[in-house]
């Protein structure tokens, strides 16, 4: 469970998570936030990112709320792992610790936010907001505003972001999708008045648009190339239309925050002889780093593979996480692999361990969208028209080996599938939100399988039993038909 909305950033060393490391400083930082989902905000932080990094700062991206497409854009443009700042998932508390964690060497951070400023949790004010991330840092915001179709009017909305919480610091505006040099003269002579500053003024470029699909945009990933030229001409773009100097300033004013920092390391011994096989790649590519991060520091030896593209699993591994990511968009070339499928259906039998999360699950049911899948969990899974998105408290129903019933997390559903099981399969959480509850998710043997995405910052624990686990000997053999070609 989150701690109060108000505790301090640095006041966690009686809070759950990892083990916290020595007192370190943040570095300057900046938080790019937006009025709305679309403004542009991963346009301008990633733009912002590159444009730092071509002159010469080791510059890392943070991005707010559970994302893992935002971040695979900020890695690209800055050569570091792609991180989050979620303040449900990991509690307010380990807010400013995980950046310490994730910033550490940086000479700057640049911290993306989530949908508008304001927007956080459903109904809880502004838990995992933008905003709520930007003052747990310390961190100055600046806002980007997609102005195509607005010139004074832009004035007004500025205003009245920069006004509805005295708390926050509206320390700049960046304007997006601006037509030209006299749009952008209007739209300075608007805001004038305010005193607040205009640090940038993006034209309109389609060279610089990533493609979209039904989870948002494309993973970068898929399309490293083009995705590396559009990052050059975004900083570019950003070099030439925003004060890069001013933004660095600005970033410079974030106070130090000293305090503990985040660490995966866990008091308890490492773990021997434990490989877990990390299906990674273009369908299976939503990953936490810490969630990585906390299994290597339990002892487990992680060895990748691609689904699309292998035909073994590693040798000797003795787990297997099956993150999200793309199943369906891949399931002609998954249900193609049958050599592979094969052997996680034969893992499965085997007993050992085996964490599935949204595609995992997908890719473990006997079909996907009538193609055949792994066989592991009876079930057909189907790509539907209705998006099913929130957070959710979960507590755990059925053991596995390392996971115990009544165990209590929390985590984020974001899919637009849906599963046709039979009523007699043991279920792996009872998902709430909002007083509503249900049962998600399938555990069969050592196999547990859900739409549930875990952030295990603030649940160490999770990675250190699944790396024991990986370790032990198998509990036995759980039966399923052949996978079939």
């Amino acid at each position: 469970m989150v701690g109060a909305e108000s505790a301090s950033a640095d006041s966690v060393a009686s809070s759950p998570g990892g083990e916290l490391a020595p007192a370190r400083m943040l570095p300057p930082r900046v938080v790019i936030a937006g009025t709305s989902s679309g403004a542009g905000k991963t346009t301008v932080a990633c733009g912002l990112i590159a444009a730092l990094r071509v002159r010469g700062s080791t510059v890392q991206g943070f991005k707010v709320g559970p994302d893992y497409i935002d971040p695979s854009y900020h890695a690209l443009a800055s050569g570091q792992p792609g991180r989050n700042l979620d303040a449900f998932l990991s509690g307010p508390e380990l807010i400013a610790p995980l950046a310490r964690h994730g910033a550490s060497g940086a000479d700057i951070a640049v911290i993306e936010g989530v949908m508008g400023l304001f927007d956080g949790a459903s109904g809880r004010g502004e838990l995992a907001s933008t905003a709520h991330v930007a003052k747990l840092l310390g961190a100055p915001v600046v806002l980007v505003l997609d102005a195509a179709a607005m010139a004074r009017s832009a004035a007004a909305i500025v205003h009245g972001y920069a006004t509805f919480d005295p708390e926050l610091e509206l320390a700049g505006v960046i304007f997006n999708q601006v037509g030209s040099d006299h749009h952008e003269q209007l739209l300075r002579e608007a805001v004038e008045p305010l005193g607040i500053p205009v640090l940038g003024a993006l034209r309109r470029d389609d060279r610089i648009r990533a493609p979209e699909r039904h989870l948002g945009l494309v993973p970068a990933g898929e399309r490293v190339q083009r995705t590396r030229t559009a990052l050059d001409t975004l900083a570019a773009a950003l070099a030439r239309y925003t004060d890069l100097e001013a933004i660095e300033r600005l970033a410079g004013t974030a106070p130090p925050l000293p305090g503990p920092a985040w660490s995966p390391e866990a008091p308890s011994p490492r773990t021997s002889d434990a490989r877990v096989a990390i299906a990674r790649g273009p369908a299976f590519s939503f990953h936490y780093e810490e969630n990585l991060e906390l299994l290597e520091a339990a002892g487990a030896e992680l060895y990748e593979f691609d689904p699309l593209r292998d035909r073994k699993l590693p040798a000797g591994a003795g787990a297997l996480v099956l993150a999200g990511g793309f199943p369906e968009v891949f399931g002609e070339e998954l249900a193609a692999n049958a050599p592979l499928r094969a052997e996680v259906a034969a893992l499965a039998a085997a007993g050992r361990p085996i964490l599935a999360e949204c595609g995992g699950l997908l890719y473990l049911l006997d079909e996907l969208d009538d193609r055949p899948m792994c066989g592991v969990l009876p079930g057909h899974g189907r790509m539907t028209g209705r998006l099913t998105l929130g957070y959710r408290e979960a507590v755990a129903l059925t053991a596995t080996p390392w996971l115990e019933p009544g165990t209590r997390v929390r985590g984020h559903e974001f899919h637009y599938s849906s599963v046709e099981a039979p009523p007699d399969a043991d279920p792996a959480w009872e998902l709430s939100a909002r007083s509503v509850a249900r049962r998600e998710g399938f555990v069969s043997g050592a196999v547990h399988a859900s739409f549930l995405h875990v952030h295990w910052a603030a649940h160490p624990e999770l990675a250190a039993r699944f790396a024991a686990a990986a370790a032990r000997p198998a509990v036995g053999p759980t039966a399923r038909p052949a996978v079939r070609a």
